[in-house]
């Protein structure tokens, strides 16, 4: 994983843990259900810091005899882990406290405390934002966000921008609650700006079980790749047809191709020649297909 990420994810637990404490004492002298929404936030978005850099540094386990492969899938567990979370206690707890405040909605204490806490979380929420940015920015290979967010293979460098995003629109709605509570006279939005905190993080969840789940039941290269590796192998003048490609993702950076091929000659040194060659040319192409076997049976 590239450098930029680990730094966006360490920046991003220390400022959540800090963040998450001054909120929840603002939640406690004010009585605002939408801070505390957003303390419960910040506080499980550092939890979910510490489990991705769990899941880093098993997936850097080396191959034994029962894992043969690695370890690579462990990020893919624990981003799932960390979506789960999400959902459950930071969505779910939210819009449950969001809820509790529209059935019995009490005029919020002094709202200072809110708009200086809020205040600084952004700056925070902010300098983190940017640093899961650039990280992501490394992912992008000129793709959209949702694009790259789709095709990325590595949770964390949209795991953390997506959280950071999730909590700068949290804090807006957050604002928008405590002041029309404070200077409006409408305290019910303050729950319902709670409710909308929750909806958001579930949101994000969603899409990080979604992809986390991909990856982990053994998602395979992209179908562009895949037609380049057939375009590639037909066009060598010893292969004479080629069947399936079978690939999975051992980690972010590891694939594991399986070619179906036939090759029209059939002395040992011709094939040995050949194989050598191409897996010369996909790994030139595509670095990340590291281990590459040919099965030659398949095809009769």
């Amino acid at each position: 994983m590239a450098s930029e990420s680990k730094v966006a994810i360490y920046a991003a637990i220390g400022g959540n843990l800090a963040i998450g404490a001054a909120k929840l004492v603002a939640a406690l002298f004010t009585g605002s259900s939408a801070m505390l929404s957003e303390a419960l936030h910040s506080v499980v978005d550092a939890g979910n810091g510490v489990l991705l850099v769990v899941g880093l540094r098993r997936s850097r386990l080396p191959p034994d005899e029962d894992h043969p492969f690695g370890h690579g899938h462990e990020l893919y567990f624990w981003s799932l882990i960390v979506g789960v979370l999400i959902f459950g206690l930071g969505g779910g707890m939210s819009i449950f406290a969001g809820v509790n405040r529209l059935r019995s909605p009490e005029p919020l204490g002094d709202p200072a405390w809110n708009y200086g806490v809020l205040a600084v979380s952004f700056v925070f929420e902010s300098i983190t934002w940017y640093l899961g940015w650039k990280a992501f920015v490394t992912e992008q290979r000129g793709r959209g966000i949702f694009e790259t967010i789709l095709h990325s293979k590595d949770p964390t460098s949209f795991s953390v921008l997506l959280e950071d995003s999730a909590a700068l629109v949290g804090l807006l709605f957050a604002f928008a609650g405590v002041w029309a509570a404070t200077s409006l006279g409408i305290v019910w939005v303050d729950g319902a700006a709670s409710i909308l905190i929750g909806v958001l993080l579930c949101l994000v969840a969603v899409v990080m079980v979604n992809e986390s789940r991909k990856l982990l039941v053994g998602e395979g290269i992209e179908p562009g790749s895949r037609k380049w590796i057939r375009t590639f192998l037909r066009a060598d003048r010893t292969v004479e047809d080629v069947g399936r490609l079978l690939s999975m993702y051992l980690g972010p950076d590891e694939v594991m191709l399986i070619v179906e091929i036939r090759f029209l000659t059939g002395e040992a040194h011709d094939v040995r020649a050949a194989v050598e060659r191409i897996k010369a040319g996909i790994q030139e192409k595509y670095p990340r297909i590291r281990r590459i076997s040919f099965d030659t049976t398949a095809l009769g």
